[in-house]
């Protein structure tokens, strides 16, 4: 399947610290394959999710289409004097299930995401892929649906069971409020599977006798990914017209 992404080339001898400095991951772990990561803003809240892909003589930066010009303005105010450029590139983004063909990544935020390949389409990426099933089965989140921009924090959306932070790392930008998050107790909030009898639109409310409990996002074969407050997330709760449960 051909993705609605953008690559950015990102080249310079400051690359490395560039990057290093301003996202949620380690850029060392390129050495290894793709690195998911996000951009954050001084707030935590989450701004940008994106694969760095390790480049013959840059790294490149795989990003959704819609998010692409405005993660091009935050990193290039970030850039200061630093010997760093960050270019538009034509190469193609795909991705598919099974195993990874020569040349592709493996998709390291789940197994069951398959791979990602740059350059001309693959054959192995033409078969239909129904990445919602996927998705809400694996729990995973999608930029623009449940990943909202000024909104999400990325532990409550999961990212450090998708490989997508480094508390180890040192620091970058948002990195205190994501550290003070993961050293509280129990997150209060966070992305749930559930079970859906019925349908809604994503993005509705859900309630807890008639108190706001979350939302319903991704939805697919009777099951879905919800934002819930977890003292909330208990017994019937109610989302337009649909009934949903969490999943013990």
């Amino acid at each position: 399947m051909t993705s609605n992404r953008q690559l950015f080339d990102i080249t310079g001898s400051d690359r490395d610290g560039f990057l290093q400095g301003l996202v949620t991951n380690d850029v060392a772990g390129l050495k290894d394959g793709l690195v998911y990561a996000a951009l954050l803003s001084p707030q935590g809240k989450y701004l940008a999710d994106f694969f760095l892909v390790p480049q013959d003589g840059s790294i490149g930066l795989d990003v959704k289409a819609d998010l692409a010009q405005g993660l091009l303005r935050r990193l290039t105010m970030y850039r200061l004097r630093a010997d760093v450029q960050i270019t538009p590139s034509p190469v193609q983004v795909t991705c598919g299930v099974g195993p990874v063909p020569a040349g592709a990544f493996a998709d390291p935020r789940d197994p069951a995401l398959g791979w990602r390949a740059y350059g001309p389409a693959v054959p192995e990426a033409t078969d239909p892929v129904d990445w919602d099933a996927i998705r809400v089965q694996n729990l995973i989140p999608e930029t623009g649906i449940e990943l909202i921009p000024d909104s999400t924090f990325i532990l409550e959306a999961g990212f450090d069971r998708l490989s997508g932070v480094d508390f180890r790392k040192g620091c970058y930008v948002g990195q205190e409020v994501t550290a003070r998050m993961r050293h509280k107790t129990e997150l209060r909030k966070g992305l749930v599977r559930v079970r859906v009898d019925g349908t809604a639109p994503i993005g509705t409310e859900i309630t807890k006798d008639g108190k706001a409990a979350g939302t319903l996002y991704t939805q697919s074969g009777g099951y879905g990914i919800a934002y819930l407050r977890f003292d909330r997330s208990q017994g019937t709760l109610t989302a337009a017209d649909a009934t949903v449960h969490t999943i013990d």
